[in-house]
């Protein structure tokens, strides 16, 4: 995980970064990372997570699992 975070983060210009990335993942991956970005910004809202599903077209547990991340990051 240490080299990942170094290979992402030794560049302050963000098309370095934006490069690096379509470099690493595939468009289904950036879009999955996508939609989990949004999750997060509804759950910060305070947006029920029922209503996250519905909205993203996204399985309960999905959000749920963003729920736990928001939680975790936070606690950092």
């Amino acid at each position: 995980m240490k080299d990942l975070v170094q290979f992402l983060t030794t560049s302050s210009d963000t098309m370095v970064l934006e490069k690096r990335l379509k470099a690493l993942l595939t468009p289904n991956e950036i879009s999955e990372m996508q939609r989990r970005l949004q999750i997060l910004s509804l759950l910060e809202q305070g947006i029920p997570q029922r209503d996250i599903a519905k909205q993203l077209g996204v399985g309960i547990a999905t959000v749920t699992r963003g729920s736990r991340a928001l939680k975790e990051l936070k606690e950092i």
